[in-house]
């Protein structure tokens, strides 16, 4: 499917840019609505109603809000609207099998599960459309009246699959009038071009060696090829998500749209809470602004902020999926971020290299706690990793893998960027071509393509 859909995207881009590129500015709105729906029913046609019900329901909702902005009252009920179209369509395909699971295991019911797959892109675009209509009930966007211009928003095909997630306030004046540049072309293609390697060339490589170890008996595994397999995993999940979203980003860029960062290294933090203001960066602005403030934010008493805390992460655990260890992983984080904000913040700002090691340590923790959703297999890995039983086999993995896993960690920091940013520019459009040339060979050769977020 993922493999299928990026090759569908190379047929696809040059004929929409083409069009896009060449048509009137007013009609530009409309080739990016019919072309992200015409990708989408490629990927998911069974689910190209849902989709469209998106678009129609919050683009009415958002009218009828601001139409009756005045009666607080009816802004609720249509607000209403919006949280339940959004929410139960994201609570029905993705969580539904998962409380009838439980209702079935507590209570002794045989209740079936219903056939249904995840949507593609729905937990994305769910939170886009319902942050539109709680914008325009706060009064901090204008309703969109043009449905042409509101759909292309919603269904945009950039970062329809896998983000950033795009707030309209973030496009509203680029959705009506935006230039298409060189400039802007140029740099699109650029940033499009290390998103795919990052993609392609590091996180299915690194990817494969977190494959082996775990395709192999868990039982058998020795402490430092436990940790090894962790280390390829994290690797593996950061480039496959910031390639797919600086793909994202790189094309918004070529049609005009600057949309916003979702990762900033980082690798490089100094605390679990400054790794949670660099990576995934618009999920979690989302969820602060959208569910921790209105709870009170950290401007509460103790006990307050320990249940603000608590509701945030959980809901960051569960958005990830429907599955206990993703509620453990979210629970995971709120420990940490709590214990860090109430007695350790301090000290880790004092200690940068012991905040580092301390980061990465419990990072690659939650990192197992994400990629093993079977609690047994989790309990039996995570013991693996802590029971120091020693074999030289490991040996045998880093030689295979050595030149990859160096690559990762230097791409992990600024330096190779920095490095670039010195080049002039004749190399850096040789190391661009000679980068797309390769992650297109690859990706025509290989059968390992997965996409880890596809799932989410």
């Amino acid at each position: 499917m993922v493999f299928s859909s990026l090759l569908f995207i190379f047929r696809f881009l040059p004929v929409f840019f083409i069009t896009y590129i060449l048509s009137p500015i007013k009609y530009r709105n409309l080739i990016l609505l019919i072309g992200s729906l015409l990708f989408y029913s490629f990927g998911e046609p069974k689910y190209f109603i849902i989709m469209i019900a998106s678009i129609l329901v919050d683009y009415f909702v958002g009218i009828n809000i601001e139409n009756n902005f005045d009666n607080r009252k009816k802004c609720k009920y249509f607000l209403l609207i919006s949280i339940l179209f959004n929410m139960g369509s994201l609570f029905f395909f993705k969580y539904f099998n998962f409380f009838i699971n439980n209702i079935n295991m507590i209570l002794g019911f045989s209740i079936n599960e219903l056939n249904i797959t995840l949507p593609l892109g729905i937990s994305f675009y769910s939170f886009q459309t319902l942050s539109y209509s709680i914008d325009i009930y706060r009064g901090e966007v204008k309703a969109e009246r043009n449905i042409i211009d509101f759909g292309a928003f919603v269904s945009s095909f950039p970062q329809l699959i896998a983000g950033p997630i795009v707030k309209y306030s973030d496009i509203d004046k680029e959705i009506k009038n935006r230039k298409i540049e060189l400039t802007n072309i140029e740099e699109g293609i650029k940033i499009f071009i290390m998103g795919l390697a990052k993609k392609v060339l590091l996180a299915n490589n690194i990817g494969m060696l977190w494959t082996e170890i775990y395709s192999k008996n868990i039982s058998d595994i020795t402490t430092p090829l436990a940790w090894l397999g962790v280390l390829a995993f994290s690797f593996q999940i950061y480039f496959d998500f910031s390639g797919y979203s600086s793909m994202a980003i790189g094309l918004g860029k070529m049609l005009g749209f600057t949309f916003p960062k979702n990762f900033d290294f980082p690798y490089i933090s100094k605390s679990i809470r400054e790794f949670w203001r660099r990576w995934h960066i618009t999920l979690s602005s989302w969820l602060k602004e959208y569910i921790y403030i209105p709870l009170g934010g950290n401007r509460v008493g103790r006990r307050r902020y320990f249940f603000n805390l608590l509701i945030l992460w959980f809901f960051t655990g569960f958005w990830h999926g429907a599955e206990y260890t993703f509620i453990i992983w979210g629970l995971y984080f709120f420990v940490l971020v709590y214990i860090e904000s109430r007695f350790i913040k301090n000290f880790l700002e004092r200690h940068k290299i012991f905040s580092r090691i301390y980061t990465i340590f419990f990072l690659l923790i939650g990192w197992c706690i994400f990629a093993i959703d079977n609690i047994k297999l989790l309990c039996l890995y995570l013991k693996k990793m802590f029971t120091f039983n020693y074999s030289i086999e490991w040996i045998y993995y880093i030689k295979n893998y050595f030149i990859i896993l160096l690559i990762c960690i230097l791409c992990s920091t600024p330096l190779i960027l920095k490095i670039y940013n010195k080049l002039n520019d004749s190399i850096k459009i040789i190391i661009m071509f000679a980068l797309f040339i390769l992650s297109i060979a690859y990706l025509v050769d290989s059968t390992y393509n997965p996409f880890l977020y596809f799932r989410f």
